[in-house]
């Protein structure tokens, strides 16, 4: 089972290690601390848990030996849209439902903060990502010429209403 839960500056270190194998360029540490006292925004991680909700201790069951964080995700709210900003999840932790929690969760946030529609652009090539969002409701609306850096590629954005 994962729980998800608020990121706290204990997480960045983890955080950043996942954003290592998953995002280019990946944020700073001050930019994800930023994130974590943004009160318009939602930034939560994945755990693992057992069925009374407590963190399992157990190395055997960790993505990372030493680590809990599962994944993670930036939304940030803007009047009455959201833009998610970031989702990566560890590489030994994929394909386990962690994403689609994930993403349950920034849905809900969505729904009890009245946003009209939520946004995000991704890799033209990350199909992967692509079908994650269009499982949850996202369209591609239209693309953006190199968005992207290292490397350069176009970006799909993405709404869902």
């Amino acid at each position: 089972m994962v729980i998800i839960e608020a990121a706290t500056e204990d997480d960045v270190p983890q955080i950043m290690e996942i954003e290592l194998e998953a995002i280019s360029p990946p944020w700073t540490h001050g930019a994800l601390l930023s994130e974590i006292y943004n009160l318009d925004s939602l930034f939560a991680v994945a755990r693992y848990a057992d069925d009374t909700g407590n963190r399992r201790q157990g190395a055997e069951i960790r993505a990372r030996e030493n680590s809990s964080v599962l994944g993670f995700l930036i939304l940030r709210r803007m009047a009455d849209e959201g833009e998610l900003l970031q989702i990566a999840i560890d590489k030994a932790a994929r394909r386990e439902g962690v994403a689609d929690s994930l993403m349950e969760e920034a849905l809900r946030y969505a729904e009890d903060n009245a946003l009209v529609s939520v946004f995000l652009e991704v890799r033209k090539s990350n199909a992967a990502a692509i079908a994650l969002y269009g499982k949850h409701g996202f369209e591609p609306v239209r693309f953006r010429k190199d968005y992207y850096s290292s490397p350069v590629e176009d970006a799909v954005l993405m709404v869902r209403k």
